[in-house]
């Protein structure tokens, strides 16, 4: 499983790097966002959703968040 970590990165730069991560690897593959607690935590898993991605989980880790993704079909 590939690992982004998008901490220290501003909305909608975490977004666009996300889904850009996402353009990379074949559907079904999951990757996981390490991401800061704030504006990326309640709109990178927004946006990728709305993007057709598959929401896996969302956990806290040590201050920053956890997000795991699973890639849909383009």
């Amino acid at each position: 499983m590939q690992t982004v970590d998008l901490r220290g990165v501003c909305c909608p730069t975490n977004f666009v790097k996300a889904k850009l991560a996402l353009e990379m690897v074949d559907a079904g593959e999951v990757v996981e966002f390490l991401l800061d607690d704030g504006e990326a935590v309640k709109n990178v898993p927004k946006s990728l959703k709305g993007e057709g991605h598959k929401l896996l989980g969302l956990k806290e880790s040590d201050g920053y968040y956890v997000l795991t993704i699973e890639k849909v079909e383009d």
